[in-house]
């Protein structure tokens, strides 16, 4: 055997793109609004409170899961309908004093169970699809600057997976829009 130690040499920290900090929500939304219109899609803005008209100022499209929630709901109600009628009608008739095979009063407390549970399911379901749950974690919590985000500070975070990403072009632009600082984010 040899003395001789093995070294890993290191490849050198991959950029994951850049973060830049607000003081205010006026100067983030018009940030916000400012960086969506110079073209850029892969970006995300942070903050410690709800801000009203973010959304629109980063055109994010309204949310489909109202839609998936409605179908899991039908699918439930379908479902839990179904599976009584088939039980009571077809698989397992029970003929007592000329009583209907499937009485739907009879029915309605499964059948509203059924369309609850699977609309719920549908929601956590398409939420953890919708974020891209689980995650968990994210290169901005690697800075020492974002641990004030969930205090009094804003962010907007843009990849450098986007299309549009120039380091300097982009750093330029965080700048300009009256950020206190702009830093890198490695992976």
């Amino acid at each position: 055997m040899s003395d001789a130690k093995l070294t890993a040499v290191e490849a050198p920290p991959a950029r994951w793109g850049l973060l830049a900090e607000f003081e205010s929500v006026e100067k983030l939304l018009a940030a916000a609004e400012a960086v969506r219109k110079a073209g850029y899609t892969k970006f995300d803005a942070h903050s410690p409170i709800p801000v009203h008209g973010l959304d629109e100022a980063m055109g994010i499209r309204p949310t489909r899961l109202p839609l998936v929630v409605l179908l899991g709901g039908a699918a439930g109600c379908a479902g839990g309908l179904l599976l009584q009628w088939w039980t009571n009608a077809v698989d397992y008739p029970f003929m007592i004093s000329g009583k209907p095979l499937f009485g739907l009063p009879a029915a309605i407390p499964v059948v509203f169970e059924s369309t609850v549970l699977l609309a719920a399911l549908g929601a956590v379901g398409g939420l953890f699809v919708a974020n891209g749950w689980p995650q968990l974690f994210h290169p901005v919590l690697r800075s020492e600057r974002f641990r004030a985000a969930t205090d009094d500070t804003f962010f907007i975070s843009i990849e450098a997976a986007d299309p549009r990403f120039e380091d300097g072009a982009t750093r330029a632009l965080l700048e300009s829009l009256g950020s206190r600082a702009v830093e890198e984010v490695e992976r």
